[in-house]
């Protein structure tokens, strides 16, 4: 099995490295102002366009870039070494919009595609987080369409997008659904902005929704496929999640042996004595084992692994690379000693970043109970397999 890129994968990574290095010069900027200027965001805009990495996960024929899986997670890989979460200027609609209908796809799903809309994936609420079959959003059926009443937090980038792809409950039957909201409509309202831990280039509001009329053709994929739509898109995201922490901990790691090999302290460089080396070494095995996991399961999932098993696997990647990345950048931030705590350093950035990797889209205790549940009812087979999506289909089928 031969795992060596190929010549246009080499050449995919090439892009995307030379479009965060454009995008690294704004880190700083990000930092200080707690977000970028909208010219500092047209200029990045304009080099995603131009080395064609825009909407990357969307089929070329509706305007995207149409790469697998694997590419995707080459391209994340690069853009991981962002701080302050400036991969995210980076647009990638949510894969739940390829149920868009024809209509849908052309209001909204192409536009987004092409950045002139930016999308925004609203699920959680106060009560409802690592389980979304707690939510209390609600979808009433009026002539015409549905009222839709209720509140979500955590809304990602939720400050400059245009629609709101809404996760609620469509009365009598509760049956869940996604709904495509414009931020404009009426009863639309931000209820705070909370600040965090990190500092992101663009904010997680609360949003409130009182009385919302929507249309009937504002259902996404229909009626009740609400939680497979989201499943779907949460399995995506943790890949991708996956895929960006490896090229997070790999820029700590580099910062940090760079000023090890440069700091001289008691007569030697700190890259000579071995509790630093022991923490380099450490790391070393954190990265390279998580990239081929990542690169591993990606593969799996353009051979058409099963949707169940790619469910547990992308667990099992987010899981692990998330908690191997956090391990790698708290040894570089100590690595630099005081200089690693001034957030003018990218490994201070990275440390309050990456803590969010193991709370959204799923938290390490939730990935930990996939995993598990996945064993209780298909066994170890699949899991601990490697190899072609049809073999692998076939185990988890057997038992």
């Amino acid at each position: 099995m031969d795992l060596a890129l190929t010549a246009e994968q080499e050449e995919l990574r090439a892009r995307a490295r030379a479009l965060a290095e454009t995008i690294t010069e704004h880190e700083l900027d990000c930092e200080e102002q707690n977000g970028l200027a909208p010219e500092a965001h047209a200029q990045i805009a304009e080099r995603v366009r131009e080395l064609r990495l825009n909407a990357i996960n969307m089929p070329a024929d509706w305007g995207g870039q149409g790469l697998g899986v694997l590419d995707q997670v080459l391209v994340q890989e690069e853009l991981g070494v962002l701080t302050n979460a400036l991969w995210d200027t980076v647009w990638r609609p949510a894969n739940a919009l390829r149920a868009c209908s024809p209509e849908q796809r052309r209001a909204y799903l192409e536009p987004a595609i092409r950045g002139e809309l930016r999308d925004c994936f609203a699920v959680t609420e106060a009560g409802a987080g690592s389980d979304p079959s707690l939510i209390e959003t609600t979808a009433e059926p009026v002539e015409g369409g549905y009222r839709l009443n209720g509140e979500k937090w955590f809304v990602t980038v939720g400050d400059v997008a245009d629609f709101l792809i809404v996760l609620a409950l469509v009365l009598p039957e509760r049956s869940p659904t996604l709904f495509l909201v414009d931020k404009d409509t009426p009863g639309v309202s931000v209820l705070r902005t909370p600040r965090y831990m990190h500092t992101f280039v663009y904010e997680h509001p609360e949003f409130g929704f009182e009385d919302v009329f929507v249309p009937d053709s504002a259902v996404l994929g229909g009626v009740g496929e609400g939680y497979e739509l989201t499943r779907d898109w949460f399995v995506e995201e943790r890949l991708m999640i996956a895929a960006r922490t490896v090229g997070a901990a790999e820029r700590a790691l580099r910062s940090a042996v760079e000023w090890a090999s440069e700091r001289s302290q008691f007569g030697q460089e700190l890259i000579g004595y071995q509790l630093i080396q022991g923490m380099i070494a450490d790391s070393v095995v954190d990265i390279s084992t998580n990239r081929a996991l990542v690169r591993q399961v990606a593969w799996e999932a353009d051979q058409g692994l099963d949707r169940r098993l790619l469910h547990g696997k992308a667990a099992v990647v987010k899981l692990s690379a998330s908690e191997a990345a956090g391990r790698v950048v708290d040894r570089a931030l100590q690595i630099h000693g005081g200089r690693g705590y001034m957030r003018e350093n990218p490994c201070e950035r990275l440390y309050r970043d990456l803590r969010v990797d193991r709370i959204w889209e799923g938290t390490s205790e939730i990935q930990r109970v996939i995993v598990a549940n996945e064993v209780a009812k298909r066994g170890l087979d699949g899991l601990l397999s490697y190899g072609t999506a049809s073999g692998l289909a076939v185990a988890a089928a057997a038992v």
